[in-house]
C-alpha cells in the first residue's frame, strides 16, 4: 500500500523559500508519476506541479512557473517541491500525490490514486 507523508511547510515572509518533501513507501516514485497540489481556504484544490514517471519531465501551473521546482530522489523514496520567491497567494495546504497518469490528465486531482495528508504553507509578513 502506498503511503505519502509531506513535511517542510511553515511560515515564511514574502520573497522567502521553502522546500517541501513527500516521503513515500518504498519504490513509489519508481512506479508512479508524482504531483503537488494545493488548497487555499474557501478554494478548490489546484494543480501545482507534476513529474513524469518515465523520463522525469516536469510540468507546472502558470502561477508557479519559474519559482517552483519539482524533483524526486528514488533512492530516498522522496518527492520534493522547492518553492522560491514566495508570495502571499501561495498560502495553502500543499498535498503530494502519486498516480499512473496520462499526460492529458496530470492537472486533474482525480487522475491520482494516492494522497498525503498535506502540509501548511503560510506566506505572510
Amino acid at each position: 500500500q502506498v503511503q505519502l507523508v509531506e513535511s517542510g511547510g511553515g511560515l515564511v515572509q514574502p520573497g522567502g523559500s521553502l522546500r517541501l518533501s513527500c516521503e513515500a513507501s518504498e519504490y513509489t516514485w519508481s512506479q508512479y508519476s508524482g504531483g503537488w497540489f494545493r488548497q487555499a481556504p474557501g478554494k478548490e484544490r489546484e494543480f501545482v506541479a507534476h513529474i513524469r514517471l518515465s523520463g522525469g519531465r516536469t510540468y507546472y501551473a502558470d502561477s508557479v512557473k519559474g519559482r517552483f521546482t519539482i524533483s524526486r530522489d528514488n533512492a530516498k523514496n522522496t518527492l520534493y517541491l522547492q518553492m522560491n520567491n514566495l508570495i502571499p497567494e501561495d498560502t495553502a495546504i500543499y498535498y503530494c500525490a502519486a498516480g499512473r497518469t496520462i499526460l492529458s490528465t496530470i492537472r486533474s486531482a482525480e487522475a491520482y490514486n494516492h494522497w498525503g495528508r498535506g502540509t501548511q504553507v503560510t506566506v505572510s509578513s
